[in-house]
């Protein structure tokens, strides 16, 4: 096995701090086409950004990469679950789609970043015993 999981050939470690940024792009675009005034419009741009700084930090200190890395999948796990709510609002006529849109986003894209996390993990651990 090769030393480092790369899923499209990007290390983790780079394909999280390009989640963080299309995640703060994210809420900015969508709370500037919503017009929204509401704090809650940049969530996904906050989440990105807790996403962004310990991808960073994976690169700049590879000898913590363990452990920024499991924050980074923390904060991940996070996006997913808070992107469930989603289900509960989907029928909701009173939620913008630009809500309901972050909120999908959130999950789905949260959800498939820590599923490439624990491939990731697991492949290291695999890594390892060899």
């Amino acid at each position: 096995m090769s030393d480092e999981f790369k899923p499209m050939g990007i290390t983790m470690a780079n394909l999280t701090i390009g989640y963080g940024v299309m995640m703060i792009i994210w809420g900015i675009v969508v709370s500037i086409l919503s017009a929204s005034r509401s704090p809650t419009s940049f969530i996904p741009s906050i989440m990105g950004a807790l996403i962004l700084i310990p991808g960073i930090f994976t690169n700049l200190q590879p000898q913590r990469r363990k452990l920024w890395m499991h924050v980074a999948v923390t904060i991940g796990a996070l996006c997913a679950v808070g992107g469930t709510r989603f289900f509960m609002i989907m029928s909701d006529k009173d939620t913008s789609v630009y809500a309901k849109g972050s909120m999908l986003m959130l999950f789905v894209t949260g959800s498939i970043y820590t599923y490439l996390c624990v491939k990731s993990f697991k492949h290291a651990r695999i890594s390892q015993s060899e």
